[in-house]
């Protein structure tokens, strides 16, 4: 994939309308300071599309990024975010689940775990949901610069057993500094935009059994 132009198209507030695309849509979640801002530069080959911080949080809006004019890379809020009061952390919750559950184009999520430390039940949680709207998600593991090469394999298993995710779940290393693992995302992008790619489960949502 050759990243030609990107534009933050639409941010949808708490109670905004989502908007009704056409082009396909991939989303991004993860709990707050995982490095998905940081990934999403990265991947989109900008220094500061999406904005980034040490203060957890920053992320409370869902953003549409509109990609080659070909599909929308679809930010979702940081969850997980301890300093927000519980109201606030619902409705960040009320509005992920609406986007997963009523979105008509989205093709498939990737989910961001820090490769450093177990899931965490946030984490667990955010995994249950988009396999019970349908999904099978993409686990990206990020931060991984701060970890020894020893050490991969070792945390990657505990991301697996602690999410007790899928056999067959695809799980990436990837690093910021280095783009080790950008060049799998973007394989993985163009499997899933093409004709006969996709990973959401079509027809696999408990509610429409």
């Amino acid at each position: 994939m050759v990243i030609k132009s990107v534009q933050l198209e639409t941010v949808c507030g708490i109670t905004s309308k989502l908007p009704d695309n056409i082009l396909p849509e991939i989303a991004f979640a993860g709990k707050s300071n995982v490095g998905k801002s940081s990934l999403i530069n990265g991947i989109m080959n900008r220094k500061s599309l999406a904005r980034t911080s040490s203060q957890p949080g920053k992320t409370q809006t869902i953003n549409f990024y509109n990609v080659n004019e070909v599909f929308y890379l679809v930010d979702l809020p940081g969850y997980g975010y301890a300093k927000a009061n519980q109201e606030v952390k619902a409705q960040w919750g009320k509005m992920i689940e609406r986007y997963l559950h009523s979105s008509k184009q989205l093709k498939a999520v990737f989910l961001l775990i820090d490769i450093r430390h177990d899931p965490s039940a946030n984490d667990k949680q955010m995994y249950q949901w988009m396999r019970h709207y349908g999904f099978d998600p993409i686990i990206i593991a990020t931060k991984l610069d701060k970890i020894n090469r020893s050490q991969i394999q070792k945390q990657l298993k505990a991301i697996r057993v602690g999410l007790e995710a899928q056999k067959d779940t695809i799980i990436i290393p990837y690093s910021s500094l280095s783009k080790q693992g950008r060049e799998e995302i973007y394989d993985l992008l163009d499997s899933i935009l093409s004709e006969d790619g996709g990973i959401k489960a079509c027809g696999d949502n408990p509610e429409n059994m």
